[in-house]
């Protein structure tokens, strides 16, 4: 398996991010961790931790997870031995890349649950620019069934998170609601890709995205892998916050090393 990206991060990928705040970058993790991972998914799927969620309302199946890493070695394989946070080092432009978190997300065929549209960040305890994650599937994944982004973060202010299984503002936040992106779709850059395994996506953690659901005949099992870079510091939110889970020990304002944001990679 891959410690390195397969084929380097191009320089244009790096301008594409700074312009959209989203990149895609092809053939970079190699076939044996596709299928590793993928196992790894099914037993995850099998044996859910304390935050597994059933996001479907309406027939299908969208489950999501975090924190696989605490409790599945495959996952904390990924993490510290796969081409990840080089990439999101080489993205970000960071000298540093610190591990935040790991969500998995699953779509099963037939299931027409959207992920609703939000920005990332608001539902994180942390600040700055140079924040990403990796979104990597372990499925081929059509164009009409892939993450969907508007371009461009750096004109959105911060929204206000709420909760994808009921609709509900987080409590106390002081932000406003996000705009109505799907009924104003045509006002906005939507970008989207059709991704074989071995690609990625590499999004800023301010960019508005959503995704539509599966109606295809593929499973969509995606690992998204969450990092920092230098100038990312913990920030302590008022009001309702989704992440962390558990207290890190920081105080607002530090910077994120420690146990649970390890350090993963330098330049």
């Amino acid at each position: 398996m891959n410690r390195r990206p397969l084929a380097p991060v191009p320089t244009e990928a790096i301008t594409v991010y700074e312009r959209d705040g989203i990149v895609c970058l092809r053939g970079v993790f190699d076939a044996d961790w596709i299928a590793f991972m993928g196992e790894a998914v099914d037993r995850a799927m099998a044996e859910p931790g304390s935050h597994g969620e059933e996001y479907a309302r309406s027939g299908g199946r969208f489950f999501g997870d975090l924190e696989m890493w605490r409790r599945h070695e495959p996952f904390r394989r990924f993490v510290f031995e796969s081409p990840a946070a080089e990439i999101a080092g080489a993205i970000m432009g960071a000298s540093k890349v610190n591990f935040f978190y790991d969500q998995l997300l699953v779509k099963e065929p037939g299931t027409s649950e959207r992920t609703p549209w939000h920005q990332d960040q608001p539902y994180w305890a942390v600040a700055g620019r140079q924040v990403c994650s990796l979104w990597v599937p372990f499925d081929p994944v059509a164009e009409d069934t892939c993450v969907e982004y508007v371009a461009g973060p750096h004109s959105w202010p911060e929204f206000s998170p709420y909760h994808f299984a009921d609709g509900t503002l987080y409590a106390d936040t002081g932000l406003p609601p996000l705009p109505d992106i799907e009924r104003e779709r045509d006002r906005h850059r939507i970008l989207r890709f059709a991704l074989e395994p071995g690609d990625c996506l590499v999004f800023q953690a301010m960019i508005v995205h959503g995704a539509p659901g599966n109606r295809s005949a593929n499973r969509r099992r995606a690992l998204a892998t969450r990092w920092t870079g230098d100038d990312a510091r913990y920030c302590v939110r008022p009001g309702e916050v989704g992440f962390p889970t558990a207290d890190p020990g920081l105080a607002h304002g530090d910077v994120m090393d420690c146990e649970m944001f390890p350090v993963i990679w330098q330049a």
